[in-house]
């Protein structure tokens, strides 16, 4: 089977990724993950960093908050092979603390060059982390909710982590509801 261009640039993205050096995370990841999903999604869902379940099997959102995202999305009629999902980083950080400034900006690019080549209509962006590698701010994703941002042009929908939702189940009902917003946007 023949690759298509999207698809050779998509798979050297995650070459790239899976032999960065760029910062110290690459020193005590098991495995980088770049992220994963349909190359031509109209969606592309950006969280905060692996966890460990992630870093073991190199893929993104497959421990407790992926099965919630997973939840979510079957909730708001989208299948997780439809869209794109990735992270700000693409290495767990030890302890799963919080990504550093200078993670984020070593990472970036793998970012830009992810949303770039997939060409989504709608960035999601999942919690704060997810909203500062987008926009390079921090707000509140309560108060980013409601906000009409973009990047590059393209719109970007602020929404809860879905780890956000192991500490406070209503949550779950306002994640599936943003991501029929982001279904519906897709679309049009």
């Amino acid at each position: 089977m023949k690759l298509t261009e999207k698809e050779k640039a998509m798979r050297r993205i995650d070459a790239a990724v899976r032999r960065c050096k760029k910062c110290p995370l690459s020193k005590t990841r098991t495995n980088a993950v770049p992220g994963e999903g349909a190359g031509n999604a109209k969606i592309l869902l950006v969280g905060e960093a692996p966890g460990k379940a992630e870093d073991e099997q190199g893929r993104p959102f497959v421990g407790l908050a992926g099965r919630i995202l997973d939840d979510a999305l079957e909730k708001a009629g989208l299948k997780r092979k439809e869209v794109f999902i990735t992270s700000i980083l693409k290495c767990r950080p030890p302890n799963n603390r919080n990504p550093k400034a200078l993670e984020i900006k070593a990472c970036h690019p793998y970012l830009k060059k992810q949303i770039e080549t997939i060409s989504p209509r709608v960035l999601v962006a999942l919690g704060g982390y997810g909203l500062k590698g987008l926009t390079r701010k921090s707000s509140n994703v309560g108060d980013m909710r409601k906000k009409k941002l973009d990047f590059d042009g393209t719109p970007i929908v602020v929404t809860y982590h879905p780890a956000a939702v192991l500490y406070n189940r209503k949550l779950l009902k306002i994640l599936a509801a943003d991501l029929r917003k982001v279904r519906n946007l897709a679309r049009k």
